[in-house]
């Protein structure tokens, strides 16, 4: 540990300030949106749905609450759990097209939620909300395609959309995440060894130093057998470390299979992998 504070400093890492932990307002957690095709009833009808369903995960942090015993006849009601909503034409300014109405058009349906209402609901189910303040992920990623392997960095250019796809990961569980760049990687001597088998005390280490709480380890493999990527995480939380898989995914749903993981730890719900 001496050893990787004397590399952070020397990097100019350790001077850097730490950010708080992420805290949200109520109206970033009870309200959620789905895209939906026009604004008919049978559309609005199947927006409600998901965008409850998104509510109860993204207000719990608990991705398991949708096998919940009890869960299908609320979502039957989803509806009826909203306080408001809205639409908006995912196409503004863009005309009609003479085959297209406006009951085709995309639109992002947006739900808004009374906290009573949502926290009573997930009581009911055996959550409960998590409103303690969602602690920010330093992401260390270790990447191997069928040409290259490489740690990704905030500013590097091996796959930028990765690292935008990481962050977009985080919208739907209210969470924030820090990102390394190629001179703090540089400076911690951090390689794909250690992101993928390092001990998980120095990656919170040096989580801390690039404004982050505690350390996402992970590394994405592409697989030609499993067409798709094969994602393992790594979180350490309450003196043990949780490990999960996901495998046969977009890099995309990798990430978010990585979130929504690290939530359900750090709210107290349990282990992804089980």
């Amino acid at each position: 540990m001496r050893r990787l504070l004397c590399a952070l400093a020397t990097a100019g890492l350790v001077a850097m300030p730490v950010h708080p932990a992420f805290a949200q307002s109520p109206s970033q957690l009870y309200q959620v949106q789905a895209i939906v095709t026009g604004t008919g009833e049978a559309n609005r009808r199947i927006g409600f749905r998901d965008c409850f369903a998104q509510e109860l995960v993204k207000v719990s942090g608990d991705q398991k609450v949708l096998a919940a015993p009890g869960i299908a006849p609320m979502l039957e009601r989803a509806g009826s759990f909203i306080s408001e909503f809205r639409y908006h034409d995912r196409l503004e300014g863009i005309p009609i097209h003479d085959e297209q109405g406006t009951h085709d058009r995309p639109q992002d349906l947006t739900c808004v939620y009374r906290p009573e209402t949502i926290d009573g609901l997930l009581r009911s189910l055996g959550r409960k909300p998590w409103l303690e303040n969602r602690p920010r992920l330093g992401v260390f990623l270790a990447v191997r395609d069928a040409r290259r392997s490489f740690v990704l960095a905030s500013d590097g250019t091996e796959s930028p959309y990765m690292a935008e796809s990481f962050q977009a990961a985080t919208v739907p569980l209210a969470m924030s995440i820090a990102l390394p760049d190629e001179s703090q990687l540089a400076g911690a001597a951090l390689d794909i060894g250690i992101v993928r088998y390092g001990d998980m005390r120095r990656l919170d280490a040096l989580a801390k130093t690039i404004g982050a709480d505690a350390a996402l380890a992970g590394s994405i493999v592409w697989s030609d057998a499993d067409l798709g990527w094969v994602a393992d995480w790594r979180v350490a939380h309450g003196g043990k470390t949780y490990r999960w898989q996901v495998r046969g995914v977009s890099f995309d749903e990798a990430f978010r299979n990585a979130i929504r993981g690290a939530a359900e730890i750090l709210s107290g719900n349990g282990d992804p992998s089980q």
